[in-house]
């Protein structure tokens, strides 16, 4: 009886997928533009992934202000990469199950709960790496406002934009306006103008080049508005929290301070 079931379940999914039509090659941006909002799509649906993307944010700023090693900066970028992948694939899973069969089946019991352990084991583990990083012996007693270097500040860029890039994401997740790389309640586009004039602003010394960043980014904003991709009010916020998030990470490295506002 158990075989037969199978069977039949088995030959109900060939016919499912007969029934699909054969998928266009994509090129490679497209490709980029559909695992995008793979992503979007997770957050917007899975609760659990918008719990892990606030951890995220909260472990980077850490991260930054502890000033931690470019060993230690490595183990946390894979360990939350790792977190991640783990609930998008255990997603992935439970939709799969859930479009092969609706009823009760120890088979898709087995997947559904075997999915679910890869995340608890990834997440301890994430728990378990951050404690021995962020409460170690060292850690604590490590400057929170360093002296930069040129390899210093390019990290601190990198890590603010990957901070911005996640908030961004989530402003367009919880509005359930537009896609992630297009249209949504905060225009990204002029948040990556702002959140690079800025950092420009804080860190140089060319007075030039600092109010040429800032009339880049304001083009950006205005190029946004008039294609009609968002409003006046989105490119604001997507501004304004550029500004305010580069702000006041850079606000805790009072060294940056004397760059361009040296020339006030």
């Amino acid at each position: 009886m158990k075989e037969n079931s199978n069977k039949a379940q088995a030959e109900d999914v060939e016919d499912r997928v007969q029934m699909c039509p054969p998928i266009k090659a994509r090129s490679t941006l497209e490709s980029f533009k559909y695992a995008a909002e793979g992503i979007l799509d997770v957050f917007r649906t899975q609760k659990h992934m918008r719990f892990h993307f606030i951890a995220v944010i909260i472990v980077l700023l850490g991260a930054l202000l502890l000033d931690l090693d470019k060993r230690d900066m490595l183990i946390i970028l894979f360990t939350v990469a790792l977190v991640l992948m783990a609930e998008m694939f255990n997603t992935a899973v439970e939709a799969v199950v859930d479009m092969v069969t609706q009823s009760y089946h120890p088979l898709a019991k087995f997947a559904k709960d075997a999915a679910a352990g890869a995340v608890l084991i990834a997440t301890t583990t994430s728990v378990l790496i951050a404690f021995m990083i962020f409460i170690g012996d060292t850690s604590l007693s490590r400057p929170v406002r360093p002296t930069p270097t040129d390899a210093y500040s390019l990290q601190l860029a990198i890590f603010t934009g990957v901070v911005l890039l996640i908030i961004v994401g989530i402003i367009k997740a919880l509005s359930s306006k537009g896609r992630l790389l297009k249209g949504g309640a905060a225009s990204g586009h002029t948040a990556a103008g702002f959140f690079l004039a800025t950092t420009i602003l804080l860190v140089t010394n060319n007075g030039v080049a600092a109010v040429l960043a800032v009339l880049m980014a304001l083009l950006i904003a205005q190029s946004r508005v008039q294609a009609k991709i968002h409003t006046l009010q989105e490119v604001v916020i997507g501004a304004l929290l550029a500004v305010l998030l580069t702000s006041i990470v850079y606000w805790f490295m009072p060294h940056y301070t004397a760059g361009f506002l040296k020339i006030l």
